[in-house]
């Protein structure tokens, strides 16, 4: 059975342009070709990268952020109450109105006390920022490293500056070691980010991550086993160009480095939307497309290429629309807040003046808790704003 699915699944149709079998593609002394069976040799180098990736981070990213000043917000921690924890993990981390007045009645407490306490626990799941200054860190030297190699590889290969190139006598290109190293160098990284997706950090963009992860898996091992090898180091080399500069933003974003971060962004998003939404589909798009066609007859492979870098086009607008969101923020308000990708910490006082109103509402008054709270240490929140105590509450706040 697992024979003729083999089989049915290998069949040179669908690789290869019409007219050449793997017999034409069968490696020689003299020459060598890419084979499916290479791409296992990936497996264990992601799991190398991961090993990598691991000490890096606690020999070289971790001293390194404290060296450069990297300082952490002060969490308040939410006291233990099985009740709300147990509400939090199992039915929702931001409870409804409704929802919020019967954990209060349970636990004897103020709807305001219950907002403020999974507001604490939202908090402490929310990774700090050394985990994101590691992670940043990792992907910033993999990038460059990365897109030197490329340069390094592909500055002297005709399809570089000429992407006519790619097809000339397409599929029976040899494969070169230096093409064959960066391929799985690319190759591994990717797999390597699927391993530690669980473990990394998850952003607001977390589905489309996927995706982008899987479409560029799938686009690099198949254009390696249709030896589409040269337009695969094209699309590696344009997308590491502004990844380049994207992890560096983000690390000097987390150091408060403001000028710095700013200046790195708009060369980050200039980088990006002219790599993405014009060289990719000029130089890439457009010549699979149409100029592969002046050699051969559409086949599967043709279209099953095309289909995934068109899904890679489709996340460059998506993230496209984000970049450009935040250049228009950026030029209203003079510096670069925030990654939109990112969750980042609720903040006590607003949450408190907007707890406030809602608990004016739920009222119809405004009045103060009782000082007795099973919340554990907190001091009382009075609402009314006249107290002494409550002067005193909003200084240390």
């Amino acid at each position: 059975m697992v024979l003729p699915v083999t089989e049915w699944i290998w069949r040179h149709e669908y690789w290869l342009p019409p007219g050449i079998t793997w017999e034409d593609m069968k490696e020689t002394e003299e020459i060598s070709y890419p084979q499916p069976r290479h791409l296992l040799l990936s497996l264990p180098l992601a799991l190398l990268l991961v090993v990598i990736r691991f000490f890096f981070e606690r020999i070289v990213a971790v001293p390194l952020s404290r060296k450069m000043g990297l300082r952490e917000k002060v969490r308040r921690k939410a006291p233990p109450n099985p009740v709300l924890e147990a509400f939090y993990t199992t039915q929702g981390k931001s409870p409804k109105e409704g929802e919020l007045i019967g954990l209060a009645k349970q636990c004897d407490l103020q709807p305001r006390q219950v907002e403020r306490w999974f507001r604490y626990r939202r908090n402490q799941d929310r990774p700090s920022l050394t985990k994101k200054f590691c992670e940043a860190s990792w992907r910033c030297t993999f990038y460059y490293t990365s897109f030197c190699t490329g340069l390094a590889v592909l500055h002297d290969k005709p399809w570089f500056w000429d992407h006519r190139e790619c097809w000339v006598r397409y599929p029976q290109q040899p494969l070169l070691p230096s093409i064959f190293s960066y391929y799985m160098l690319e190759l591994s990284f990717y797999c390597s980010l699927v391993f530690t997706l669980p473990f990394d950090i998850k952003r607001k963009d977390f589905s489309e991550q996927i995706v982008h992860h899987a479409a560029t898996i799938f686009l690099i091992s198949f254009s390696y086993c249709a030896n589409y090898i040269r337009i695969g180091t094209l699309v590696m080399v344009i997308h590491d160009a502004s990844d380049c500069f994207l992890e560096p933003t983000k690390i000097f974003n987390y150091l408060k480095w403001r000028r710095v971060c700013d200046i790195l962004f708009l060369t980050f998003s200039a980088v990006f939307l002219f790599t993405r939404l014009v060289i990719f589909p000029y130089k890439v798009i457009y010549n699979t497309y149409y100029y592969s066609m002046e050699l051969y007859q559409p086949f599967f492979g043709y279209y099953f290429m095309n289909a995934l870098l068109m899904i890679l086009q489709l996340l460059h607008i998506f993230w496209s629309f984000l970049i450009i969101h935040m250049v228009y923020k950026f030029v209203k308000s003079g510096t670069m807040e925030k990654d939109l990708r990112s969750d980042s910490d609720e903040s006590e006082k607003g949450d408190d003046e907007a707890g406030q109103v809602k608990e004016a509402k739920r009222n119809g008054a405004i009045h103060s808790e009782p000082s007795g709270s099973c919340i554990g240490k907190e001091p009382p929140l009075q609402l009314n704003g006249r107290s002494p105590a409550a002067n005193g509450d909003a200084k240390t706040r």
